[in-house]
């Protein structure tokens, strides 16, 4: 217990060396990225809490939300607002502040500032007007996610939230169908069962991961295919934001060529286009959407070779 105690102050007296160093730092005048918890406060970096603490300005998301965090550490730096509904007019204001020779930090509500928010905006108009931008990584849901998520990694796509109206989320679903590679995306609790009901359809009934209150006391993830986790969501009343990781396809899979030519054999043989597409999807075990869109092309090709 005394060697306990020992190595406990040995780690606090460290800690306070090397965070009274970093606040002594001069800081630049320049644009701070900075990451924040995703949920546990324990994942903010020293050298974050030492550039929140020393920069002049800080363009928060939601001043509600930051001016917790800034409390919860014993911070009192001025803030202002800065989000999708004034970044237009805040961004001008910003680059001349650092103009001026002010040190200005970014941070979002959570994770990574720049990943699904209109902080690249900002970087790119400090960066077009000859100013520094400077990186202070840290958590970000995207990669906890991953992580956590049991599925490949070594390629992975970050999709952010995909579009509120069925028709236009399909359409994007449909574009991702054929990616090599882990989609990521965020979701609400209220549309993910809409959501996954889309991917079933489009994509296929894929491995998935819904990841939830990540870092958090109640973190949680749901595994499994696309509809065996709909089903799980559909009895249970989420709370809390969520990552979805979906698998990539299986190398192998059917091609466009393949399921034409099915269609068209079916056809051949006596079939409706409508029992084809039928008879394809079970055969082949493909999304029934994917099978209709070729089989209205394939249509097109024969009417117009008659």
């Amino acid at each position: 217990m005394e060697q306990d105690r020992v190595d406990l102050a040995r780690l606090t007296a460290k800690t306070s060396e090397v965070l009274t160093t970093l606040i002594k730092t001069p800081l630049e005048p320049q644009l701070y990225l900075v990451a924040t918890p995703i949920g546990h406060l324990g994942d903010m970096s020293l050298r974050a809490l030492a550039i929140l603490a020393r920069v002049d300005k800080l363009a928060v998301e939601d001043t509600r939300r930051s001016g917790t965090l800034l409390q919860h550490f014993g911070l009192s730096t001025p803030m202002m607002a800065y989000h999708d509904h004034n970044g237009a007019q805040m961004r001008p204001q910003i680059v001349s502040l650092i103009k001026e020779g002010h040190s200005v930090a970014l941070i979002s509500d959570a994770g990574t500032p720049l990943i699904s928010d209109p902080g690249y905006k900002l970087a790119k108009e400090v960066r077009a007007a000859g100013l520094g931008v400077e990186v202070v990584p840290g958590p970000s849901a995207v990669m906890a996610g991953l992580s956590l998520s049991g599925l490949p990694t070594d390629r992975f796509l970050f999709e952010g939230f995909l579009p509120a109206k069925q028709q236009a989320r399909r359409r994007q679903l449909e574009v991702l169908q054929e990616v090599q590679a882990s989609l990521v995306f965020f979701e609400t609790v209220k549309r993910v069962p809409a959501v996954l009901q889309d991917m079933v359809e489009v994509l296929g009934d894929r491995p998935v991961a819904l990841c939830r209150e990540l870092t958090k006391m109640h973190q949680e993830v749901i595994e499994g295919t696309v509809s065996q986790v709909l089903n799980v969501v559909k009895e249970r009343d989420l709370k809390g934001e969520l990552v979805v990781i979906v698998g990539p396809p299986e190398r192998g899979q059917v091609t466009d060529e393949e399921i034409e030519r099915a269609l068209e054999a079916h056809v051949l043989n006596g079939a409706s286009m409508k029992d084809s597409v039928g008879l394809v999807v079970e055969a082949m075990d493909v999304p029934k959407r994917r099978v209709y869109d070729l089989s209205v092309e394939l249509k097109k090709r024969l009417e117009g070779s008659i």
